[in-house]
């Protein structure tokens, strides 16, 4: 067996039969991708949105693309006609720039809200109170051609395993909280997206249900 296709058996062997396995691909070229995809994966992140549309272009049209790097408003309207789901995005004006752009090709975007849950000041994202205000406000009700189903957050780079730990606590603590108040009803706000090569079975243990392996699966990055 190639080298990728074994790693990522061993990492789906790791996870629960209900977490899904995102691939991170970036930086790794489209025959690393192909090989991932020959061996069963579907479901692939990327960081930049020139990447993402790149290796779509050139790649199976069944795979499920995620974007999950920082976003630019002005980056948008590259990906709405296939991405499958944005993990990133980290405030209104982007939430409502993916509404506009999907609206207009008449497609329904799925979205994660991006919290800013660690230490590190240079992590983007959303605190509780900001979200819960844009949730209640007559501009969100509005919105259409998106649809929010989870949160996302990235832990702090550090070896402090109760750290860590303790921001993926707090992202499910975060998760539950809308899920409570805001969207109870909707069985499809059910993604928490947190956990990476280093810290995703941590991540699982609590409450994570997607996951987003890199190196893991394809090696130290180019």
């Amino acid at each position: 067996m190639a080298f990728i296709a074994e790693q990522l058996e061993d990492v789906r062997q790791a996870l629960p039969a209900d977490v899904t396995l995102v691939a991170v691909s970036k930086t790794h070229p489209v025959s690393a991708v192909r090989e991932a995809y020959d061996a069963g994966q579907r479901d692939f992140g990327e960081n930049r949105v020139q990447e993402l549309v790149t290796k779509q272009a050139e790649l199976p049209k069944d795979i499920r693309w995620h974007l999950i790097g920082h976003l630019q408003r002005n980056k948008v309207k590259q990906m709405v006609p296939f991405v499958h789901l944005i993990h990133s995005v980290d405030s209104e004006r982007l939430l409502l720039e993916v509404n506009k752009e999907a609206a207009a090709i008449g497609r329904v975007i799925d979205v994660l809200l991006q919290f800013h849950i660690a230490k590190e000041e240079t992590k983007f994202g959303f605190d509780v109170a900001e979200a819960e205000a844009m949730l209640r406000s007559e501009v969100f009700k509005k919105l259409n051609n998106v649809r929010i189903v989870g949160v996302m957050g990235m832990a702090t780079f550090s070896t402090e395993t109760e750290l860590v730990r303790g921001e993926f606590k707090a992202l499910k603590a975060i998760f539950d909280g809308l899920k409570a108040d805001y969207f109870g009803t909707q069985d499809h706000f059910n993604v928490i997206s947190m956990g990476m090569s280093g810290d995703y079975m941590m991540a699982v243990e609590e409450g994570s249900t997607m996951v987003r392996v890199g190196s893991s699966i394809f090696g130290k990055r180019a």
